[in-house]
């Protein structure tokens, strides 16, 4: 693990070269950053983007000549032509180069150069998405094919939002740095990042000069119930009965709007208030300190969202408005005398909001804040400070003050530099099978920008159409997509025709089956969050972090890694008549577990597979070693005295299971680790549970686990610390199960297991493949080369109307009579796992 970063501005002296009115600092053999001012101003203070330069200085070598100055590292050639202003218009390679090599690339970036094959960030929000609408408005990310990327660090070139990376400078009575004015305004500063295609090491880089992604609590990860409504204390009691009535595990209850005043009839609000509210509903929740208090008995963790811009509102909040308005003089008294205007910009109504508001309900049981910011983009005081990044810098801030707490906030992307303050709320996606299709690709590629916890509205936000408002498999497939995101929350506008109680609907035994894999997810989901934090690598992330090489690792952008050792391919599309899904799937180069039809397909190659409602298309990698919960954990919270180890055999692998307090500040240094490995030679497997490193209070002092080892023959024999242990074989999952009785963590535990034959089960098997018809009979039948996970049938006359559908599990062959059809011609379709047969027949 990563040791505690201490974040520093002021570059080591040994990277910095000043050429006159130009300096460079070389971070990192491919990095390095530009900066030229007319008043020979540099900024060594943090800015809104970058926060650390105090890197150990590469080495490099510096020469030049009566026209050039020349930097060299092992990766990058940079030549500045003295005296002059890199930036040209037009943009040329006039004064300023950089040439790349390495990586798999060679090329040279000049000031102002375009880049087409930018691989994209991130956008500030989906509301109102549309298919793959937003796609255009994504930014540009820190990873490129062309080997290439900047960051334009400069306060005169603007952020998406219009907003300016201002300085940050150190500010004693607020407790953290401040805005304040850039050393030059006009001048150039940009960091060029030559990585070529080792986007994983840019993104490291990255995280090393603009800051850490913070490791959330433990309870963001679990499942969060919200919904904008007008609930009543009775309703979310009500909703907490039935959460529990109906076994779906959950940790967060997000509380909307309608908790403070907010003018509408229908929350009985009185003519009070509006999107800005910071007073209790009192109509609707009497005892707003009691229900927190109930919700936190019952585990869990709430929110309370905000729309901070219209200030503080006297009719709406007359006791905080008067707290304030005497605190602060009646200096941010707008021309009505009714509200102090929204002025955070400014330290003194700061600390005077953060003081009588937010620690006011913080000391009711509010846990953290829902900043729903979607007013004005910059502010109307100070010129060009994005309110939206502003807004998420000082709650995470005043979030980090709270004793006992880890900071988070759920917030709304404010460009680069948010990766620091975690959580993103996407915003109101449109209810449609094109927009749950899109996600997946915008949740991995925000990982370019180190962007790794988008949080989205699972099932849809806005109304598109009376087909598919409430349609249980759209629900479904979008929940299912959430399993395998960074945060899992359903949620949905205040229309009263859509549902998102997940208990309501007709497939709710297949939905909890979703909700419970999560659940069981999580010791590896928190692993990969504590990853993030160390290695700047988001939970989901392309595949072409890791086939940087392979076309196909960039045209399959809706499949994307979970972690290291999952690769998952959402289903997206609607089902068809028979009930199934059939999927076209990239898989790259090796071995893939396939879990939901428990066989290995080896890679690279395209594969077509059909799919249950039930099935989730995700594969474990050869090697790998996933822990779980048991499947009785109802809060992420919980320490489980019995971790499941899903093991993948057949090559060697390493894993570990991170482990911390859950919402300890001091995470980076207070935490436990064990690892974990499995080696494989001929019919022996051996799996070692290493003991556990680190002390953690309210961590099992002494576990047990299940092994779960899929790919495997029927075993012959199994040790457990050298002795004689019982397991079973599940034939149809090829799965061996052996039980590691309980004992202390700071004990090795060593696994053996002897297998009848050399383990591994063969990808696809040759042979012959037949579909007949037989008149006489009036049969259909169709036999494989090798048995089948899934098959399904369809027939169709020529028109294309669907006259039959069946589908199988586990075959070799199936046989239908068809005597009820009329004579005419069909067509028929047969997908058995990943091959697809077509054939034209005539009933006679």
């Amino acid at each position: 693990m990563a040791q505690v970063v201490v974040n520093d501005p002021v570059a080591t002296s040994q990277a910095v070269i000043t050429c006159g009115n130009a300096r460079f600092t070389v971070l990192t053999p491919e990095m390095i950053r530009v900066e030229y001012s007319d008043q020979a101003k540099f900024e060594d203070r943090a800015t809104f983007t970058i926060v650390n330069r105090k890197l150990d200085a590469p080495q490099f070598t510096k020469s030049e000549d009566d026209t050039y100055l020349y930097i060299m590292t092992s990766n990058l050639k940079l030549k500045y032509r003295k005296g002059t202003d890199p930036r040209t218009l037009p943009a040329s390679s006039a004064n300023l180069t950089i040439a790349i090599t390495g990586n798999g690339v060679s090329t040279v970036w000049y000031p102002g150069k375009p880049d087409p094959l930018n691989l994209k960030g991130t956008c500030r929000t989906l509301d109102g998405l549309m298919g793959d609408s937003k796609r255009s408005e994504m930014e540009s990310g820190l990873v490129s094919r062309s080997g290439w990327a900047v960051i334009d660090d400069s306060w005169a070139s603007p952020r998406s939002d219009g907003g300016r990376s201002y300085a940050l400078s150190p500010n004693s009575d607020m407790g953290y740095p401040w805005w304040t004015q850039r050393a030059d305004n006009h001048a150039m500063d940009t960091y060029v990042l030559g990585y070529g295609h080792n986007y994983k090491k840019a993104l490291a880089d990255y995280t090393k000069i603009a800051g850490s992604i913070p490791l959330p609590p433990d309870y963001v990860f679990g499942y969060w119930y919200s919904k904008y409504a007008s609930y009543s204390a009775d309703d979310y009691r009500n909703i907490m009965s039935d959460l529990k009535a109906n076994k779906i595990p959950t940790d967060v209850m997000i509380l909307d709007m309608d908790w403070h005043w907010n003018g509408n009839a229908y929350s009985q609000s009185e003519g009070r208030g509006g999107w800005t509210g910071w007073s209790w509903n009192t109509n609707l929740i009497p005892n707003p300190k009691g229900l927190l208090s109930e919700m936190r008995s019952q585990n869990f963790k709430t929110a309370l969202n905000l729309h901070p811009a219209d200030g503080i509102n006297q009719i709406e909040s007359p006791t905080y408005f008067a707290a304030m308005n005497s605190e602060l003089g009646g200096k941010y008294l707008n021309d009505s005398r009714n509200n102090i205007n929204w002025s955070l910009d400014y330290p003194d109504f700061t600390k005077s909001f953060f003081k009588n508001i937010i620690r006011d309900h913080e000391s009711e049981g509010v846990d953290f804040w829902w900043l729903d910011w979607q007013q004005y983009l910059t502010s109307p005081y100070t010129k060009s400070l994005s309110e939206t990044f502003w807004c998420n810098y000082v709650f995470f801030n005043e979030a980090a003050k709270r004793t006992g707490h880890r900071p988070v906030i759920f917030h709304r992307w404010g460009g680069l530099g948010s990766h620091r303050y975690q959580i993103g709320f996407s915003g109101d996606a449109n209810i449609s099978y094109e927009a749950l299709a899109f996600e997946p690709y915008f949740t991995a590629t925000a990982s370019n920008v180190g962007y790794g916890y988008w949080g989205h509205d699972l099932g849809g936000h806005m109304f598109s159409s009376e087909e598919l408002v409430n349609n249980p498999n759209l629900v479904l497939r979008w929940i299912q997509f959430g399993v395998f995101t960074p945060i899992f929350r359903t949620h949905a506008s205040s229309d009263s025709r859509i549902e998102r109680r997940i208990w309501k609907f007709p497939n709710f035994p297949t939905i909890l089956e979703a909700v419970r894999l999560r659940y069981s997810l999580f010791p590896y989901i928190y692993t990969m969050a504590r990853k993030t934090y160390d290695t700047g690598m988001s939970i989901c992330r392309p595949l072409y972090y890791e086939y940087p090489e392979v076309e196909e690792a960039y045209t399959y952008d809706n499949e994307y890694f979970f972690g290291d050792d999952i690769l998952v391919a959402p289903i997206t599309e609607k089902a068809e008549a028979n009930g199934m899904t059939t999927k076209s799937i990239w898989l790259p180069e090796g071995k893939w577990w396939s879990v939901a039809t428990n066989e290995m397909i080896e890679g690279p190659r395209l594969v077509t597979m059909s799919f249950s409602d039930q099935q989730i298309p995700y594969f474990y990698r050869q090697g790998a070693l996933v822990p779980n919960n048991p499947a009785t954990v109802m809060n992420v919270t919980e320490h489980p005295s019995q971790l499941i180890l899903n093991i993948v055999s057949g090559e060697n692998g390493k894993a570990s299971i991170y482990e911390d307090a859950g919402d300890n500040a001091d995470y980076a240094s207070n935490y436990a680790e064990t690892s974990i490995s499995q080696t494989f030679d001929g019919r022996m497997g051996e799996y070692i549970i290493s003991p556990r490193k680190g002390t953690v209070l309210g961590i099992p002092a002494d576990r047990s686990y299940k092994l779960l080892i899929f790919n495997t023959t029927t075993p012959v024999s199994a040790k457990v610390d050298g002795m004689k242990a019982t397991f079973s074989y599940n034939k149809e999952s090829k799965c061996t199960a052996i039980e590691v009785p309980s004992a202390s963590c700071t004990k090795e535990r060593r696994i053996q297991v002897e297998y009848s034959t050399s383990t591994g089960i063969t990808d696809v098997k040759t042979g012959q493949n037949k579909i007949t018809y037989d008149s006489a009979s009036k049969k259909f039948t169709a036999s494989f080369d090798s048995q089948k996970k899934q098959v399904s049938w369809l027939v169709s006359n020529m028109a294309g109307k669907l006259m039959l559908a069946n589908s199988y599990s586990q075959v070799s062959s199936f046989s239908e009579d068809i005597s009820m059809l009329m004579p005419q011609v069909y067509i028929s379709k047969v997908v058995a796992d990943d091959k697809t047969f077509i054939s034209k027949f005539m009933k006679e």
